[in-house]
């Protein structure tokens, strides 16, 4: 049970836009496209309102809306 409030903690937690893509990239499918500091400067651009409050990124928070965007990109 431990080990799950750790990851969870991790996930939570609020962090640089440097971890949060090594994070990031070390934890999707090989055949997803990787990010780097270019296109996670572009989504912050595109979307404001999930860092109203911070500049910081976090797993939970940024993730799975980054991968949306990063798809949506992909196949237009």
């Amino acid at each position: 049970m431990k080990r799950r409030d750790e990851e969870l903690e991790r996930n939570q937690a609020m962090t640089t836009i440097v971890a949060f893509m090594d994070s990031y990239n070390q934890t999707i499918p090989s055949h997803f496209p990787k990010a780097s500091l270019e296109l996670l400067e572009q989504f912050r651009q595109v979307s404001p309102a999930l860092f109203k409050q911070s500049r910081k990124w976090s797993i939970e928070k940024h993730r799975k809306r980054f991968m949306d965007w990063l798809s949506s990109r992909q196949n237009a």
